[in-house]
């Protein structure tokens, strides 16, 4: 099999390779553990990792029906993904594991999304994903391995301190993903590499054309990874067929009954379309959904601005600091200024003030905080206080 070309004919050299693994002591004397999906980002980390020097393991979590998913483009972890980190594996000569775990990640990520959605809420489940099956259970696998860390192919940033490791954005905004990270512990971050985080995507696909790389083209996930077709309710009414139950679409402010829906699985706050409700004197939007009474209720947008949001199960990463904080209440979100009242961290449950009124805030979703580019921590959004009641 022939060296991988990625020194040569790409922008870093050994040494440069290995500082972005800031590894404890000599690259030969190290070894390394990658997370590979079977995605481009992950497999360039793989090739990074073992032009460092050090010595290199990739491991596939298997989250999904092998035969039922082949075939599947732009996930990860199932069919086509798994033969390609395979095949990267391979080809850059490095031990490659694939571990089973649809069980867990059925029970813990995909079930859970489908009962938030009956429950009125927009769950995260990459967030959920992150924070379970993938994180911990890698974590217990590389240390049994006595790896010196875990890479992995978020683009996000690990930046050293006198204080330790804080987490930080990506150099691509476009690319960010802190947003799915926030629940990070300072061990995980302590342990966990993100060589990706100081990269543009352009720059990354060059690297794995340079290491001829199979999957150097290979489209990026755009949907959440068991939904590929972004039909969430399918997914939601098949593993809980009580989510497809009727009820009343009902005006917020009024009470009047506008119409039926299929499903409160088909809804979330500060929707628009796919109400089918016309003939209204103005816009109608999603403002809260009561699972109990099966109820969609709507009203003009000035009903959906919010003062606040609840936060439960908070996350701290490092120390809170004295400037200013903004927090993002979805995950193509700009970050918006707030202030925090009550602690943060330790599962607490605490509050998030905003500055100006916040729309379209959905319960069941995460707010993540920020200190500049810096990731301060954050929360499920549990509930929120309305300007309008």
């Amino acid at each position: 099999m022939d060296t991988p070309t990625l020194l040569k004919a790409g922008p870093l050299t050994g040494p440069d390779a290995a500082a972005l693994f800031d590894l404890p002591r000599p690259a030969a004397d190290c070894r390394i553990v990658v997370a590979m999906s079977g995605g481009v980002d992950s497999s360039v980390v793989a090739a990074l990792a073992h032009a460092s020097g050090a010595e290199v393991i990739g491991i596939t979590l298997q989250l999904y029906d092998y035969g039922a998913a082949t075939g599947r483009k732009g996930a990860c972890c199932a069919g086509d993904d798994i033969r390609d980190a395979r095949a990267v594996a391979d080809r850059l000569g490095i031990a490659h594991y694939v571990f089973d775990h649809e069980s867990a990640f059925r029970e813990e990520v995909v079930e859970q999304f489908a009962d938030e959605y009956l429950a009125g809420r927009t769950p995260v489940p990459c967030i959920r994903c992150n924070m379970g099956p993938k994180f911990t259970d890698l974590f217990r696998m590389a240390r049994e391995l006595g790896a010196d860390c875990l890479a992995t192919g978020h683009y996000v940033r690990r930046v050293m301190t006198a204080d330790g490791p804080q987490l930080h954005r990506a150099f691509d905004p476009a690319r960010d993903q802190s947003y799915f990270l926030y629940g990070t512990t300072e061990a995980q971050l302590d342990y966990l590499r993100f060589p990706l985080g100081g990269m543009p995507k352009p720059q990354v696909r060059e690297l794995a054309e340079a290491a001829g790389l199979r999957n150097a083209a290979k489209p990026d996930s755009q949907d959440i990874c068991f939904v590929p077709d972004g039909n969430y309710a399918k997914i939601v009414t098949k593993v809980r067929p009580e989510g497809a139950a009727p009820g009343a679409i009902v005006h917020a402010a009024t009470g009047a009954v506008l119409g039926q829906h299929k499903g409160i699985v088909h809804f979330t706050v500060g929707q628009r379309k796919g109400l089918e409700i016309g003939g209204q004197p103005e816009p109608l939007y999603v403002i809260g959904l009561d699972a109990a009474a099966r109820e969609v209720r709507v009203g003009p947008k000035r009903m959906l601005a919010v003062n606040a949001a609840h936060l439960t199960e908070t996350n701290r990463i490092g120390a809170l600091p004295d400037e200013p904080l903004t927090a993002k209440v979805r995950s193509l979100a700009k970050p918006v200024p707030i202030t925090l009242d009550g602690p943060l961290g330790d599962g607490a449950a605490t509050t998030i003030r905003f500055a100006a009124p916040e729309f379209g805030v959905a319960p069941g979703q995460a707010a993540v905080i920020y200190a500049g580019e810096r990731v301060v921590g954050g929360g499920w959004i549990d509930s929120t206080e309305k300007v309008e009641a």
